[in-house]
């Protein structure tokens, strides 16, 4: 539906003392690369806080192909496959020079902060967003 891609330069303060990537760093990539997603639309975390929406994951598949090292040069895509009510699902892969080291399905969930309840998107989200309802 709707592919992005983000750079990312491995730091020393992403790796482990082997100068290789801990696991968890990837899915901060992922992160990353959907918040800038979100961003390239017009939306942004503060306007998401400001209007009482967080956005959260609702369920993560991951799998880890090759190690990221000490800096490396990454590209994490971010690709819209699905947008419901209040879900939205990426395919998500992290590659080095067009090879996958990691890549992921992540659900997202519309909630109400104050509430933390599913909610559906707000005008906020689903105008940005209506290109990928239909």
């Amino acid at each position: 539906m709707s592919e992005f891609s983000f750079p990312v330069r491995v730091y020393i303060e992403d790796t482990d003392a082997g100068g290789i990537v801990y696991y968890v760093n990837y899915l901060k990539y992922m992160e990353r690369a959907r918040s800038e997603w979100l961003r390239a639309r017009g939306i942004t975390q503060r306007e998401l806080f400001n209007s009482g929406v967080q956005l959260v994951v609702h369920r993560l598949e991951c799998r880890y192909i090759r190690p990221a090292r000490l800096d490396d040069y990454l590209a994490v895509s971010a690709e819209l496959l699905t947008a419901g009510r209040v879900r939205l699902r990426f395919a998500q892969v992290v590659t080095r020079d067009g090879e996958p080291l990691c890549e992921a399905r992540v659900d997202i969930a519309c909630i109400d902060a104050k509430r933390h309840k599913p909610m559906p998107w707000p005008p906020v989200l689903a105008e940005p967003l209506a290109p990928f309802f239909a």
